[in-house]
């Protein structure tokens, strides 16, 4: 897709930087922005969009994609310094939204699964919303280690805040989360301890080494895949034990063959069980789950 370029406006009298290119798509199948930013994004908003402040890939600038949605029409204006990949940073904020995916055959796994189908309608056929890449999920998880997501949250942004890019959006002002040079340079932090900022320098030396590239990842063969989300043991067995009326929680077993049906769109769908089973109530969730909070 070629990129639209715009020319800078003026607003109150003083010029905004132009966008370095203007992206537009058509969702393939139902996909609704302010569902995705209201239950992960938690992304910051200029009027009516989002804004998504990242390293791209490859590392050699951050930008920030300003998305809105019009009808089944998706834009994106891409803000960064003149060396930015303007086409790689719309891919990867695509991939964010999982707009990167055709997601006309998700109503068909509703169809064939009532209990994906009623979720499907409850929360709008919610995509996965992801990391901006790899490496930014990496740093995340190492940064969350026996910690609170809100913690995780603060520290990422403290982070951005004092080494990443600062990148002007309508003149206003946004932060990228380091990147991998700039990781490489922090040598302590408040609240991370000197493990996870070692930990921190090997995630951001296999990002500059390509061992964290999206594109590389994805063509992992299936087991090797699913071997990394096995990482989060207790939540989809709970849910599903929950919204199928089961006896007891399925083992793994039980829970490959109940997502055969959801083929080729497993991911989505365990989305799907996630966001309901965290909107229940305690009691509701389980003992085990509660622990994990």
């Amino acid at each position: 897709m070629a990129p639209l370029l715009r020319k800078a406006r003026r607003r109150r009298g003083v010029d905004l930087i132009a966008p370095l290119a203007h992206f537009e798509l058509v969702a393939q199948g139902p996909f609704d922005l302010e569902v995705e930013a209201g239950h992960f994004g938690g992304w910051p908003r200029l009027g009516d969009a989002v804004v998504m402040a990242f390293p791209v890939e490859g590392w050699r600038d951050s930008a920030a994609v300003l998305m809105r949605q019009r009808g089944a029409t998706i834009t994106g204006d891409i803000y960064g310094g003149p060396g930015s990949d303007a086409e790689c940073a719309w891919q990867q904020a695509m991939a964010t939204v999982s707009l990167d995916v055709d997601g006309q055959g998700f109503a068909e796994v509703g169809r064939r699964d009532p209990v994906i189908g009623r979720l499907q309608a409850e929360y709008a056929h919610l995509r996965p919303v992801l990391f901006h890449s790899p490496y930014e999920a990496a740093c995340a998880f190492v940064i969350g280690h026996r910690i609170s997501i809100v913690q995780t949250r603060r520290i990422r942004q403290r982070m951005a805040e004092q080494a990443g890019a600062a990148i002007e959006v309508e003149g206003t002002g946004f932060r990228a989360f380091p990147d991998p040079h700039a990781l490489l340079r922090i040598e302590s932090f408040p609240s991370v301890a000197p493990a996870k900022i070692e930990r921190l320098h090997h995630v951001a030396r296999a990002a500059l080494d390509g061992r964290l590239d999206r594109a590389r990842l994805r063509s992992l063969p299936e087991m090797d895949a699913l071997a990394q989300l096995r990482t989060l043991p207790d939540i989809t067995p709970r849910a599903i034990q929950l919204l199928y009326a089961l006896g007891e929680r399925p083992n793994r077993a039980a829970v490959l063959q109940r997502a055969e049906a959801w083929r080729p769109y497993r991911m989505w769908a365990l989305v799907l069980l996630n966001v309901w089973l965290r909107s229940q109530p305690p009691d509701v969730k389980g003992r085990r789950e509660l622990r994990r909070k």
